[in-house]
C-alpha cells in the first residue's frame, strides 16, 4: 500500500480510484463495511481502491484540550489498512482553512480535481466542508453532475441492534472490556509504540518489562491483562504470549501512565524498536504492594492466569 500526504500531489497510478472517505478511527467493523464496499467497487471496475482520512484527528482541531481519545494513531491505522488490501491511503492534513472549505469546493477541488474519482463511497452520516455543509444527498448529486459514482454504506450492527462504532470502542476500554471492544473492531484492541527504557525493576524480581508510553491513545482502564505482542523479525511480524500492567505503578510512587508488558520465554532486546500490544482480557485492578516479595507473587500469578487465558483462546480458534 502507497501513502500519499496531499490531494493536490497524487501520481497519475492512484488517481481515478474508488475512494472511501472518513476519518475511520478505530477502523472497526463499521468502518471495515464502508473500506471494503470501495474495494468491491474498484475490483469490479479495475481501478486502484483508495481510503482518504484525515489527520491530525478534526476533534483534536476543534478541541485541541481533550483527553486522548485515538484509538488508532495513523501507524496503526496505516497497517491494518494494507492488511486489508487497500491499494492507497491519502493523508489529508486537517486544519482550521482545510475546514473551512466550502462543501462544494471540498468535491470539485479535492475529490474531482484532486483525485478524479471514480467512485466515492462513505458511510450514511459522513458530513463535511464548512459547517458540516455537505452530506451524502449532496455528494450523489454532485456526482451524477461531475461523472463520478457515489455509494453511502447503510450502519452495520452486531445483530442485537447496537451499532458498531468507536463511541462504543471508548465505553468498552474505560470499562477494562478489552474482549467487548475486540467485538467491535474485529480483532483485539492494539497499543504500539517504541520501547522505551524504564526503571529495570522488572528484571530485580525475575520479570522484565518492555515499557510503552500511551501518548495519544484512548486509555483503558487500569489493570493487569492478558496481551500478546507483535514485533517485527527478520522482515515479519511476529506474536508472543504476555501480561501487562497499564496504570502509574502504585506501588513505586509513580503517577505517569505507562504500560508494561512481560513476554513469556522471550530473551531477546526490544528497546528502541516498534512494537504492538493486543489487549486480550483483563485479569485484575492494579493495585498497590506491601513489598516486592508480594509484588513478585502477584506478578507470577498474573503471568499463570494469563497463560492459561490465551491457552484457552488458542484452542477454542482451531
Amino acid at each position: 500500500m502507497r501513502i500519499y500526504r496531499h490531494f493536490d500531489t497524487l501520481p497519475g497510478e492512484a488517481r481515478g480510484a474508488a475512494i472511501a472517505i472518513g476519518n475511520f478511527d478505530g477502523v472497526h467493523r463499521g468502518h471495515q463495511a464502508v473500506i471494503g464496499e470501495a474495494g468491491r467497487i474498484a475490483r469490479a471496475a479495475g481501478v486502484p481502491w483508495a481510503v482518504l482520512t484525515f489527520e491530525p484527528h478534526p476533534r483534536r482541531v476543534f478541541q485541541p484540550d481533550l483527553p486522548p481519545f485515538r484509538l488508532t494513531p495513523l501507524r496503526t491505522k496505516a497497517r491494518v489498512l494494507e492488511d486489508m488490501g487497500v491499494d492507497a491511503m491519502i493523508v489529508q492534513r486537517f486544519n482550521r482553512a482545510f475546514s473551512e472549505r466550502p462543501a462544494e469546493d471540498f468535491v470539485n477541488a479535492v475529490l474531482v480535481k484532486g483525485f478524479g474519482a471514480r467512485h466515492v463511497v462513505a458511510g450514511y452520516d459522513f458530513v463535511f466542508g464548512y459547517k458540516r455543509g455537505g452530506n451524502c444527498e449532496l455528494l450523489l448529486a454532485m456526482g451524477q453532475k461531475l461523472g463520478f459514482g457515489f455509494t453511502a454504506v447503510s450502519a452495520v450492527d452486531d445483530g442485537s441492534g447496537a451499532v458498531y462504532s468507536s463511541t462504543r470502542i471508548r465505553q468498552c476500554l474505560s470499562a477494562g472490556d478489552a474482549e467487548g471492544a475486540a467485538a467491535i473492531l474485529g480483532r483485539p484492541f492494539e497499543i504500539e509504540g517504541r520501547v522505551a527504557h524504564g526503571d529495570k525493576r522488572g528484571r530485580t524480581i525475575g520479570f522484565p518489562t518492555l515499557n510503552l508510553h500511551l501518548g495519544t491513545v484512548q486509555p483503558p482502564a487500569f489493570g493487569v491483562y492478558a496481551v500478546r505482542i507483535g514485533h517485527i523479525a527478520e522482515g515479519k511480524q511476529h506474536w508472543i504470549d504476555g501480561v501487562a500492567n497499564i496504570g502509574i505503578r502504585p506501588t513505586f510512587g509513580g503517577d505517569d501512565a505507562v504500560l508494561e508488558a512481560h513476554g513469556f520465554d522471550f530473551t531477546g532486546d526490544l528497546y528502541g524498536e516498534l512494537v504492538s500490544v493486543a489487549l486480550i482480557r483483563r485479569i485484575r485492578d492494579e493495585k498497590k504492594f506491601d513489598g516486592l516479595d508480594a509484588l513478585r507473587a502477584q506478578i507470577a500469578a498474573d503471568c499463570e492466569t494469563a497463560r492459561g487465558i490465551l491457552n484457552e483462546l488458542r484452542t477454542n480458534q482451531r
